[in-house]
């Protein structure tokens, strides 16, 4: 692979430029996502929008990207990161639009629902930063691309009320989020013209089958089939807030319509699995293309704790400051933007830390300091001055965000054929936690959901003891039969 050459964020060409054009790609896929969270109050003003039917465009927002990671990482894997890319950016900007000239709840509510699927582009990433950096570099690029790539929703905080106000008028959040995906549709070709999947020289490595991910033993198989379930578990938790037990949008009818859905999505993605992998039931996999799928487990539960928090305490934090310490909601609200600035340091820290000092290691200490982050949040109150739950905040986000930086360092030295499926697995299972944690907030006060995630945490500690630090080097085996050593060390 030649990506030599050093490790200068100020250069923009060769690997430096592919990463760089990554989390651009990236940055503007959070933007579009969250593009309504800042102008909820003028959307909701300007549609006639009840309260339960804003809580559910941000239930809406992440429902279809738990299935879309999946998805988008088969594809990148098929056809590579510069289509895959390209298509998502401009075909995201459709329902971006069509959200911007809603005119009633049923508009807007389907339009942001499809708008779930630009949650997916952070996979795509993941695969093309992992063709061009080698294992020593991996961490840091992955961390940046995430880091840098995430701060997109922080941004659209800041500049989208300012952007609405310039347009003025009714119709000024209109214009704000019709600007967002123009930059979508913009980008998809600046992304199409610029990039190429691998460096010149190099094999980009596809998947032998599509429609489910390869795994290398029968054991392997039915655990795959078991880590499925959460993610049908969360679709269909998000099915039942939204029924009459919930916010009540769905009818008792169409509620048990989509669990028999998912149900049979469910067989059916079992069945593809078998398809994908029935081979390894009649004869073993060579030994040098064998690889663990723990190791994807152990991953998607660490993602589950770290981004699947991060997600939820974002959404709840300035309500929590508002409330906690009787701030006016706009200062609620900067505060509470510490938690998220932290990722343009935190998340390149921990790929960093991660290449240096070895996967496990890092892993192991952040994933601590998240459990202990937690429970310190969960002993905030109104006695508490001001700036120092501040500071508890911003400490437990380093450790959340450097976490998942860490967590992606591993991703792509699995098996690198399969790098966008499992970046897809180990993503949806970030949104899985997500609703599994606003789930919990919504019945229970803040000091008990804090208290969750800290639990959750102990948990991916006790996981991670399984992981195995990559070491040595992963084979792939080229179209004409030689095999290819990559590094992971």
């Amino acid at each position: 692979m030649n990506t030599s050459g050093n490790f200068n964020l100020l250069s923009f060409s060769g690997k430096m430029k592919i990463l760089h054009m990554s989390w651009i790609a990236f940055f503007i896929t959070f933007f579009v996502w969250f593009n309504h969270a800042p102008l909820l109050g003028a959307i909701a003003e300007s549609l006639g929008l009840t309260k339960p039917q804003v809580k559910t465009l941000l239930i809406l927002n992440v429902a279809l990207t738990i299935p879309a990671r999946i998805i988008i990482g088969m594809l990148t894997d098929k056809y590579g990161p510069r289509i895959t890319y390209a298509a998502l950016l401009f075909l995201a900007s459709i329902p971006c639009f069509m959200f911007a000239l809603s005119t009633d709840f049923v508009q807007a509510a389907v339009s942001r629902f499809m708008l779930g699927f630009i949650g997916a582009g952070f996979v795509i990433g993941i695969r093309m930063v992992s063709e061009w950096f080698p294992a020593n570099e991996l961490g840091t690029a992955e961390g940046i691309y995430g880091g840098w790539g995430n701060f997109g929703s922080a941004a659209g905080a800041m500049l989208l009320p300012t952007i609405a106000l310039l347009f003025g008028g009714e119709d000024g959040w209109r214009y704000a989020i019709g600007i967002t995906g123009a930059m979508s549709l913009v980008f998809s070709f600046i992304w199409y013209k610029n990039v190429s999947d691998t460096p010149k020289g190099s094999t980009y490595f596809r998947p032998k089958r599509i429609g489910g991910m390869e795994v290398t033993s029968k054991n392997d198989f039915f655990f795959m089939l078991f880590m499925k379930l959460p993610m049908y578990g969360a679709l269909s938790l998000l099915t039942w807030k939204l029924s009459p037990a919930g916010v009540s949008i769905l009818s008792d009818l169409a509620a048990t319509i989509i669990y028999i859905v998912l149900a049979a999505i469910f067989v059916y993605d079992c069945y593809g699995a078998y398809q994908v992998n029935k081979e390894i039931f009649k004869k073993p996999v060579a030994e040098i293309e064998q690889y663990k799928f723990k190791q994807v487990a152990v991953l998607n539960v660490l993602y589950f704790a770290t981004f699947g928090s991060e997600l939820a305490v974002v959404s709840m934090l300035p309500l929590f400051f508002a409330e906690t310490f009787s701030l006016d909601p706009v200062y609620a609200g900067l505060v509470a933007s510490a938690y998220a600035f932290m990722n343009l340091m935190s998340r390149p820290g921990g790929g960093y830390i991660s290449d240096r000092f070895g996967r496990k290691k890092t892993l192991l200490i952040l994933t601590a300091g998240l459990a202990v982050g937690y429970a310190v949040m969960s002993l905030i109150d109104s006695s508490w001055p001001l700036i120092l739950a501040v500071v508890a905040a911003m400490a437990c986000s380093f450790f959340v965000q450097a976490g998942e930086g860490a967590v992606f360092a591993v991703v792509p030295l699995i098996k690198r054929r399969l790098t966008g499926q499992i970046a897809g697995m180990t993503g949806a299972y970030g949104n899985v936690g997500a609703v599994f944690y606003l789930t919990v907030l919504s019945m229970v006060d803040y000091s008990v959901f804090f208290s969750v995630i800290a639990g959750t945490a102990v948990l991916g500690f006790v996981t991670l003891l399984f992981l195995e630090e990559p070491k040595g080097h992963m084979a792939e085996v080229n179209e004409d039969g030689t095999v290819e050593l990559i590094k992971v060390t």
